[in-house]
C-alpha cells in the first residue's frame, strides 16, 4: 500500500531562502526609512529661522533668484558695503535690467555701477557654474551668498564644489512665511523643505562621487521651461 507524500518537508528549504529575502528587504526598507528621518533633522538644522548680518566683509556678493526679498536682501548687503560687487545669478532671459530698477528705485546708482547680471544659469549648479566665472574673473576670493534658509545648504554644497579655493559666507533669507508659523503646520512649507531635502541629498552624493572621478548626469532643471515675462528675477532655486 503506498503511503500518501508529504509535501511540508520538500517546500521547507524553499520557504526559508524567501522568509530571509522578506526579512533582509523588510530590514533593509526600515534601516533607509530611519536613515532617512536623521538625515532630514540634520538638514534641518542647518536652517536659520533669523537673518544675522556677516560677520565680516567679502570681496564680493552672489545672490541665487528665486526667492522673495533674495535681490532686495543682497542690494542692501552691497549699499551696506558688505562687498564691493554683486552679481544676480539666474535671472530669466526675458528681464531686463530695467525691470529690477523698476523694483528697486533705491538702489538706482548702484545697480549702475556695481551689479552684475547673469542670464544663462537655469539651476543651482549652473548658478554656481556662472558665479565661479565671474569670480574667477574679478580675482574675487570670498563671496557673500545670498538665498533662502531653506535651500542655502545646497547652494554651498555646489558652490564650495565650483570654488574649493574661494572663502563663502552665508546670508540666509527668512521669508515672512517661515517667520509666521511653524513648518510642520503647513502642507505647502513640509513638501518644499522634503523636496529640497532630496535636492539636497542628490547634490551632495554627486560632488562625492564626482570628488573621486565617477561623473554623473547633469543635475535637471529646478523649473519647468521658461515662462512668460516675469517681474524681475527668473529661476525657481
Amino acid at each position: 500500500m503506498a503511503l500518501p507524500h508529504d509535501d511540508s518537508c520538500s517546500n521547507a528549504p524553499a520557504a526559508r531562502p524567501r522568509g530571509w529575502l522578506r526579512a533582509t528587504i523588510v530590514a533593509a526598507l526600515a534601516i533607509a526609512f530611519v536613515g532617512a528621518g536623521v538625515g532630514f533633522v540634520a538638514f534641518l538644522s542647518q536652517l536659520r529661522g533669523a537673518e544675522i548680518k556677516p560677520d565680516r566683509n567679502a570681496d564680493g556678493i552672489v545672490v541665487l533668484t528665486g526667492g522673495s526679498s533674495r535681490v532686495s536682501d543682497a542690494m542692501a548687503l552691497l549699499a551696506g558695503g558688505y562687498g564691493r560687487r554683486l552679481l544676480i545669478s539666474g535671472v530669466h532671459p526675458t528681464n531686463a535690467a530695467s525691470d529690477i530698477s523698476r523694483s528697486l528705485p533705491d538702489n538706482q546708482s548702484l545697480l549702475g555701477c556695481c551689479v552684475d547680471l547673469d542670464r544663462s544659469a537655469v539651476n543651482t549648479r549652473s548658478n554656481a557654474a556662472e558665479t565661479q566665472r565671474w569670480a574667477r574673473d574679478r580675482g574675487f576670493r570670498s563671496l557673500i551668498v545670498v538665498t533662502s534658509n531653506y535651500h542655502m545648504p545646497r547652494a554651498i554644497v555646489e558652490l564650495s564644489h565650483a570654488m574649493p579655493d574661494v572663502t563663502l559666507i552665508p546670508f540666509a533669507v527668512v521669508g515672512d512665511k517661515w517667520r509666521d508659523e511653524p513648518w510642520w503646520t503647513s502642507g505647502a512649507t513640509l513638501r518644499l523643505l522634503l523636496s529640497e531635502y532630496v535636492k539636497y541629498v542628490a547634490a551632495e552624493v554627486r560632488v562625492r562621487l564626482e570628488d573621486i572621478g565617477i561623473d554623473v548626469m547633469p543635475e535637471p532643471s529646478d523649473q519647468p521651461a521658461p515662462a512668460p515675462r516675469r517681474p524681475a528675477t527668473a529661476q525657481a532655486n
